[in-house]
């Protein structure tokens, strides 16, 4: 396991929180609104993929690097790399690609497969929650009732979401990159 996926685990660990003081909420009386609890949890989970991505990629780099560690091309490639993962943000499926087909000429989306899932697939459902990302970071519910609006995301999308992004990071972390 990469110590990327390790992060990850850890990482994803905070919106299994956020879900499960959404349930404790949702079952004590509480000022609170608990599904704010959801959208942040969503943002969260989105956050620890992205992560995943940006630290697997620094550390498959450094092995590639290690041999020019310090020489003047060596400090070219790792500022061109900085500069690339500064501007990689919503890593949907076809950011992903990119990233790994510029640097390491793999496309690590071929290995997105377990379970019932079939590259295809993941990419579309990773494509999927990106956007839920956005919408859940970026609208909020500002209906001045906000309880009969029905909320951006819902329990079970975010638990899907969580165990999907565990699966992917899983069958992520099996593509082998360094050669």
């Amino acid at each position: 396991m990469s110590e990327a996926a390790v992060a990850f685990n850890r990482s994803i660990e905070d919106a299994q929180e956020l879900l499960a003081r959404f349930d404790e909420e949702k079952t004590n009386a509480s000022n609170w609104n608990p599904e704010t609890l959801k959208r942040a949890g969503m943002v969260i989970a989105m956050a620890a993929w992205e992560t995943y991505i940006k630290d697997r990629v620094v550390e498959e780099f450094e092995v590639w690097l290690k041999p020019i560690e310090g020489s003047p091309l060596g400090r070219f490639v790792q500022k061109k790399l900085d500069e690339d993962l500064k501007r990689f943000f919503n890593p949907n499926s076809d950011r992903t690609k990119q990233l790994f087909i510029s640097h390491f000429e793999i496309d690590i989306t071929e290995g997105w497969s377990w379970d019932n899932y079939s590259p295809p697939q993941a990419k579309k459902a990773l494509n999927t929650l990106i956007s839920k990302r956005g919408d859940a970071a970026h609208k909020a519910n500002t209906s001045v009732n906000p309880s009969i609006n029905p909320h951006l995301i819902k329990r079970d999308e975010l638990e899907k979401a969580i165990r999907f992004l565990r699966g992917l990071v899983s069958a992520s972390d099996k593509v082998r990159i360094v050669k």
